[in-house]
């Protein structure tokens, strides 16, 4: 539908352009009745694609704001994971700290710098939450949230045989 207005609107424009120069070089001889209707056609279809237009945009807004919508609810559902883990973890405030600083991708310097202890009490901290949630590093770390989050989703979906 979207696609016959959008032609119907180009076709309009045409009309409008063919009537213009006929006006103004004489090239084209129009009976000023048909050019009449032709100017009230092209009228009507552009009124008609403005409100569709603005039908289109108040449906996209919605669309929008939906999005956002969902948008926070995972991201409070990421957020509720984050806390089941960190308590099954048993991870102290500062460790929970250290290890949502990680999981947003921070560098050590970044962390002490923030906490304002040294780098060496980061380090200790990473390697005690490494240990408590039986990972080996932070991309390992971050895997677990990721799975949780997107469960039993296929990563990726083979549209060859394997040979």
């Amino acid at each position: 539908m979207y696609l016959a207005l959008l032609v119907f609107q180009v076709l309009c424009a045409i009309l409008f352009l063919v009537g213009f120069l006929s006006t103004v070089t004489g090239i084209f001889r129009i009976n000023w009745a048909f050019y009449e209707l032709i100017e009230i056609a092209a009228g009507l279809g552009l009124i008609v694609g403005a409100g569709l237009g603005a039908v289109m945009l108040r449906a996209t807004m919605r669309q929008h704001d939906r999005m956002e919508g969902q948008l926070r609810v995972a991201s409070g559902a990421f957020m509720d994971v984050l806390e089941e883990h960190f308590a099954s973890w048993r991870l102290t405030p500062a460790e929970r700290d250290v290890a949502l600083f990680a999981i947003k991708g921070m560098s050590t310097a970044e962390m002490a710098a923030l906490r304002g202890v040294s780098e060496g009490t980061i380090k200790a901290q990473t390697n005690a939450i490494y240990r408590k949630a039986g990972v080996t590093g932070r991309p390992q770390l971050l895997s677990v949230f990721i799975d949780d989050l997107i469960g039993d989703v296929p990563l990726v979906q083979s549209t060859s045989p394997v040979a």
